[in-house]
């Protein structure tokens, strides 16, 4: 059986996978320097690469799904906010994707796309990082967890929403 709601249990994979990208392909060019195959080397930050676009994309599915539930409870100006940072992220994973692919090739342009998705990868933390931010506020701050729980403030869900907090939101 699957959580209700999977939003919150599937945005941890591409969190985990956007840290070990760097790592995977720096140490796959270092392995490479030291004479390793590339190809077989690089088959390690390419599926790494390939995994946090899906679970990337996964994660901005599910959180489509939810969000009309969640929006309710935060407000829309927090999930446009959150919202926006997620279709970036996976975005660029995409594209640092697309650039770890190239890595296969042979000579100069397969060795400079190693070394550029190296920094790129990293690049990318900084963007996963928006995300997760932006979405633990919705958590933390917003109480977008109670639109499962159906506590109130008082309850310890979601701060009360009032009149001040709703014209803010709307700005």
């Amino acid at each position: 059986m699957l959580p209700n709601p999977l939003h919150p249990a599937l945005v941890h994979f591409p969190i985990v996978l956007v840290i070990l990208l760097p790592i995977a392909a720096a140490v796959a060019v270092w392995a490479i320097r030291r004479g390793a195959r590339p190809t077989r080397a690089w088959m390690v930050p390419l599926a790494f690469a390939v995994a946090l676009s899906g679970s990337a994309w996964l994660a901005v599915e599910t959180g489509e799904q939810q969000e009309e539930r969640v929006e309710d409870v935060v407000g829309e100006a927090a999930m446009e906010g959150h919202a926006d940072a997620a279709e970036r992220f996976l975005l660029l994973s995409v594209a640092v994707a697309g650039l770890v692919g190239l890595g296969f090739f042979r000579g100069r342009v397969g060795a400079v796309a190693r070394g550029t998705s190296v920094i790129a990868a990293a690049a990318l933390t900084i963007a996963g990082y928006q995300v997760g931010h932006t979405g633990g506020g919705l958590v933390y701050q917003h109480g977008a967890a109670s639109a499962y729980t159906g506590q109130t403030a008082a309850q310890g869900g979601a701060p009360v929403r009032d009149a001040a907090s709703e014209e803010r939101d709307e700005r």
